[in-house]
């Protein structure tokens, strides 16, 4: 491969990395499950995040 086809691939790879790591995908693949709750709020899933531990019974899953 040439040094311009190398650049190119690693500018796309770059472009699908930068979209899989946003906020938004996180949200759209994350749940908050607190005690007998499950829910999709970004707001309660960012306060619950902000600690490196989760508080007991409360659990971040994926939902894929």
């Amino acid at each position: 491969m040439s040094p311009s086809a190398i650049e190119q691939e690693v500018e796309c790879l770059h472009e699908i990395l930068a979209e899989a790591e946003s906020w938004e995908s996180f949200f759209a693949a994350h749940e908050l499950i607190d005690r007998n709750r499950i829910t999709s709020n970004r707001k309660r899933i960012r306060k619950a995040i902000r600690n490196v531990e989760l508080k007991p019974f409360r659990f971040l899953v994926n939902k894929n």
